[in-house]
């Protein structure tokens, strides 16, 4: 026998709700006050009746598609090589579910071309915007603002005024660099976590020289490399500040993959972590406890900024009253073995 379609009646008499109200609840039709326990029971009966409205209805019962976009502004082999993205898009994709959303994931590499995310506003796929990795040199970012097309941000520009969840790279960095120069590092090297084109990397430079400046240290540009994400962007630049007539004693990574790449680098040259160079990275990354050795980093709260972009978003989409459009995460320093504070707390 062929098994009964379910059906938005079956979902109603599972909730103890009219059908009207199911309608409502799964559509996210705006301007309707329904409880929220009232929904939750509702999507509770939902899923376990496996029941799913028709997008085509869906969209014209509430004149929205239920989808966010979430584009990566990195190439496919970084975004595969990005150990910090799958909490975000965890966190991400937990929010949606909840608030009856579901992502649609587009990777644009070169933000300076029509690009196809442009394509998923226009046709009207989607409803709204998150932007992970975003980049001063993108024209189209700004245009789409302008037209309150909601839009949130997992970075920050300046150029306009942009919703977005962060975290303070500036500060953060500055905190990194700090640390080094408090255990009395005089000629630290910066390796960035990618091209200056992005937004974060130049935050961290900056919070990098305000160290230096702060504790009356020399800007050198000697010791600054660019890295692109990727462990191998992190070999070569140590091993361009390792060929160095005077080479750095300590180096701020600004992103675990890239120091991972660093810290084989300092190896391969016959040189010991701390002793030799201290290293402290930029993420923390669950791989950075088991690396040799640990690697002292500063802790990005990745989960929390994909819930609270998504929330964000959702909120703006379902034109709810938000307190705060502009979210700065606290970030921390976990200290470990790699930046040769324990050594120096032991021998003292």
């Amino acid at each position: 026998m062929p098994r009964k379609r379910v059906t938005s009646q079956d979902v109603a008499e599972l909730a103890g709700v009219s059908r009207t109200t199911v309608s409502f609840v799964l559509n996210n039709v705006p301007g309707v006050k329904i409880s929220e326990e009232t929904r939750q029971r509702v999507l509770k009966a939902a899923r376990q009746l496996n029941y799913y409205p028709a997008s085509a209805a869906r969209s014209l019962a509430s004149g929205r598609t239920n989808a966010i976009g979430l584009v990566l502004c990195q190439s496919p082999n970084s975004i595969f090589a990005d150990a910090v993205l799958p909490e975000v898009i965890r966190g991400l994709g937990e929010v949606a579910q909840e608030r009856g959303f579901r992502i649609i994931l587009q990777s644009v590499e070169d933000v300076t071309q029509p690009s196809a995310y442009i394509a998923l506003v226009r046709e009207k796929y989607i409803d709204g915007l998150i932007v992970s990795g975003p980049r001063s040199d993108d024209a189209q970012l700004p245009s789409l603002a302008t037209e309150g097309f909601p839009i949130v941000l997992l970075g920050q520009l300046n150029e306009v005024n942009f919703n977005f969840v962060d975290v303070d790279n500036v500060g953060a960095a500055r905190m990194a660099t700090e640390h080094l120069i408090a255990l009395g590092h005089q000629r630290i090297g910066l390796i960035t976590n990618a091209p200056l084109q992005y937004t974060a990397s130049r935050d961290r430079l900056r919070g990098y020289r305000l160290a230096l400046e702060a504790h009356g240290l020399p800007y050198d540009d000697n010791l600054v490399r660019y890295g692109n994400f990727r462990e191998e962007s992190g070999y070569e630049a140590m091993t361009q500040l390792l060929a160095l007539t005077e080479r750095p004693t300590a180096v701020f990574v600004a992103c675990d993959l890239v120091a991972f790449g660093a810290m084989e680098a300092i190896k391969e040259h016959g040189l010991a972590i701390p002793e030799d160079i201290a290293v402290v990275g930029f993420d923390d990354v669950r791989l950075a406890n088991y690396v040799d050795p640990p690697l002292t980093t500063v802790h990005l709260p990745a989960y929390e900024q994909g819930r609270r972009a998504a929330d964000l978003l959702i909120s703006l989409i379902s034109g709810e009253e938000v307190e705060e459009t502009q979210v700065l995460l606290k970030t921390k320093l976990v200290i470990r073995e790699s930046c040769g504070a324990k050594l120096k707390s032991a021998s003292s």
